[in-house]
């Protein structure tokens, strides 16, 4: 018989208790650190979605913001049928199957908001020579003169025959923006008006005439395809031209 008054747990029953604790302790860790894991996969795969759905939505932006700005080419070798000593006035949008270089009211730091920028966009190498990428370079644009300085003179286009500008090759630098990288090829496309009447416009690789296109074309696919990302796209972007090239606008 146990006297009256007297309670208590034994030994082993603490050490089943602390055993069984611990052993639940343990499973609440690893519930914890698998939720922790599968929320951080997913918190990633947003965010790169996030980031190849900005690329494109810039992309759009740039391109539709364009500005028909008619600036100087201060290179070197001038025109033949220029004035000597003259700046031949060009329409400012180089076009390349690599490269493109325009003005643009949208920025990528201010947005619609900002000043007009000169843009630069070309492709490069991708890191450890992996594939390519595609790199963006922001200018403030202070006047066609600052738009002129990128002319290097003329040249007859090989295709056409027709005299063109020619300009300083786009390069990459620390101030480069990514807008998309990890890309199996990237190249730029422009729509040219119909050659003959009745014709539809048609798609060239480089821009070889006098003004701006209709269209412009970015065609991208990734270097390595999963379907559970949000994968880089062919962005076609519509140029619309609100302003008239030669008048100065205050803005």
């Amino acid at each position: 018989m146990t006297r009256s008054g007297e309670s208590g747990v034994t030994l082993i029953e603490m050490l089943i208790a602390v055993t069984l604790f611990s052993l639940l302790s343990v499973a609440m860790i690893f519930a914890m650190r698998i939720g922790l894991n599968a929320f951080g996969k997913t918190n990633a795969k947003l965010m790169e979605d996030r980031r190849v759905g900005g690329a494109q939505r810039i992309l759009l932006e740039e391109i539709e913001g364009i500005v028909p700005v008619s600036a100087p080419c201060l290179g070197t070798s001038k025109s033949p049928a220029s004035e000597p000593g003259a700046a031949q006035t060009i329409s400012f949008f180089q076009g390349e199957p690599s490269a493109m270089r325009l003005v643009s009211t949208f920025s990528l730091q201010l947005g619609w908001r900002g000043m007009p920028q000169i843009l630069e966009l070309g492709v490069i190498p991708g890191e450890n020579g992996q594939g390519v990428r595609l790199v963006v370079n922001e200018i403030p644009y202070a006047g066609a003169p600052s738009a002129g300085q990128f002319c290097l003179g003329f040249a007859p286009d090989p295709i056409t025959g027709v005299t063109m500008p020619r300009f300083a090759p786009v390069q990459a630098g620390p101030q480069s923006f990514v807008l998309a990288d990890q890309l199996a090829f990237c190249r730029f496309s422009y729509l040219s008006p119909a050659p003959q009447p009745g014709q539809p416009p048609v798609w060239t690789p480089a821009w070889s005439a006098i003004g701006w296109p209709r269209g412009v074309r970015v065609e991208m696919a990734p270097l390595e395809a999963d379907r559970t990302r949000l994968q880089p796209i062919t962005v076609t972007a519509p140029v619309r031209l609100l302003r008239t090239p030669g008048i100065p606008y205050a803005d």
